[in-house]
Formats: structure tokens, sequence, C-alpha cells
């Protein structure tokens, strides 16, 4: 059965065999009217959002080069605080959430380039990329047909040549995943064979940050994924996480997410993640209310 197209909600689509590793999910929106301001966390993802309808308002976030304002579409690269957004009126959007090593094949460019910050599409696709895509996405009678859509845009942007990532730039991003962050850089050059500039080097260009942000970011998901399933203490939590210690740990909450550690986790017991199956990491699409909205 064909999921209604207008009607308000989250809709989730995977994408075809030949994009797996390199798409994590589509995830489509429709909003009949203002959806509240939301606080979203970094994660290890880099996204590309395409809207009709109201746009996006970005409040704040980004660290690099972004204004507060409308954002129709956008790609976004790995973050290191949290951002603030929201829609003030009706409106529909999709989402295409990529894998770093993916974004770096399908986008063609350093990702340093887009952490930190948010950019026009087309800045990076082409002229018109956006308006196309948008255009096919809102003419389309189903959400299913829209993640086919989306399948051909980009199965169309492999095809037409793309840059593959360096293998040890991708042991270094699986060892990364694979310990939850509890990597050091010297265990980075040992499993690599290269040197500390020269793997920095390849994780800024293929991933987006340097090693010791990118364990930060991960072990922060970790540590949620952690306590969604088993917390006796925070103390416990920060030892179950990798976290030196509870202050270590409290540090890295407060920087990636504005929140202390016992805030955020009673929020996400309030509200937990929703459609997290499949994500780098459990929490990707954790979205915080604001003080002054209700949760969605």
């Amino acid at each position: 059965m064909s999921e209604p197209i207008d009607q308000p909600g989250e809709y989730i689509g995977r994408p075809a065999a030949s994009l797996r590793g390199i798409v994590i999910r589509y995830r489509g929106h429709r909003m009949g009217g203002a959806r509240p301001t939301k606080v979203t966390l970094p994660s290890a993802a880099v996204t590309v959002l395409l809207g009709w309808g109201e746009p996006l308002t970005i409040r704040s976030g980004p660290e690099r080069g972004v204004s507060p304002g409308a954002w129709p579409a956008m790609i976004a690269g790995l973050q290191t605080a949290p951002m603030l957004a929201g829609f003030r009126g009706s409106a529909s959007a999709v989402e295409i959430e990529l894998t770093p090593l993916g974004a770096y094949r399908l986008l063609n460019l350093p990702l340093h380039h887009l952490a930190k910050t948010v950019v026009d599409p087309d800045h990076v696709l082409g002229a018109g990329w956006a308006l196309n895509a948008t255009e096919q996405l809102a003419a389309a009678a189903s959400w299913p047909r829209r993640w086919q859509i989306l399948d051909t845009l980009l199965t169309q942007r492999l095809s037409d040549g793309t840059t593959a990532a360096s293998p040890a730039a991708a042991q270094a991003w699986a060892l990364l995943r694979n310990r939850d962050g509890a990597v050091s850089l010297r265990d980075l050059t040992l499993a690599t064979g290269l040197g500390p500039r020269r793997v920095q080097g390849l994780l800024r260009e293929h991933i987006g940050l340097p090693a010791q942000t990118l364990s930060r970011i991960i072990r922060f998901h970790h540590a949620l994924a952690v306590a969604s399933s088993r917390l006796n203490s925070l103390a416990d939590l920060a030892n179950l996480a990798g976290y030196h210690d509870q202050s270590h740990m409290n540090r890295d909450f407060r920087a990636l997410s504005g929140q202390t550690p016992g805030t955020l986790l009673d929020i996400m017991h309030r509200t937990p993640a929703r459609n997290s199956k499949g994500h780098i990491q459990s929490f990707n699409d954790f979205a915080l209310c604001t003080p002054a909205s209700h949760p969605a």
C-alpha cells in the first residue's frame, strides 16, 4: 500500500542495493503547519536536504560562515555543535543521509569544506541540480516514488564519475566506528602504517574532521546508546562509554549537545529517537525540542 503523500508525518525510505554503504537512508517530512524549532545533535553523517513550501529556517549551529536564515535546500557536513532549526509553516522536505565516505564519492570534494557548515547543493552538484531534483520530488505521487527518484539521481551522479576513497582512510574510519571512538591517533597510525600528519589529512579530506573530534562524536553517540539500555549512574555511564572520568563526559556532552548528561538523558527517555535503525550511530536523528516548544 502506498503511503499517503499529503498526510503529515515522517516517512523512511531505504536506498537501492547499489547505493548501500553510500546512503544511510532517505527521510521524508510533511508538515501541515509550523514545526517547532528543534536542536539536532552532531552526528557522523552528511545530510542533503531538499524542500518545498516553507523553507527550513536555521537559527544557529553551524560554526563556519553561516548566518541565520532560510534554506530551501542545503548540504550539511559533519557538525561539532548542536544545530537549531525549524519550519515556520506548511512544508515538505526530503533528507538524504550519507555516510561520510559515500558523501566523499558522490560530492567529489574534500569533506573539510563541508565540516561545521552548510552549503547550497548547487555549489557542489552543479547549477540547477537542487531545483531539478526538488521539482521531480514535489510532483511524485507517493513517497516510494520519491525514493526511486533519489535512487536515480544519485546513481546518475555515480555513473558520471566520482572519486574513489583512499583504502587507508576507509580503514581508519572503520576502526573509529568499530571501537566506538575509543581510538588514539597512535592506534590509527599503527593500523594504517602511515604517519600522524598523513592520517589526519586523510580523515579531514574523506570524513571532514580530525581524529580526536571524530572520536568525541562517536563516543558521545555510543554513550547515548549505552544509556538507552543500561544505566545505573552517570559515573557508570562514563565508564561504560569509554570516558576517562565523569567530568570528561560532562565536558563532551555540553560541547556537543549544550546539555549536561543528566538533562540530556532525561529528555531522551521522555522523547526517544525514532527510526534510528541502520544508522552509523543509534541516535543520528535524535532531536531535542527547545524549552519554548512542545514535543513533536
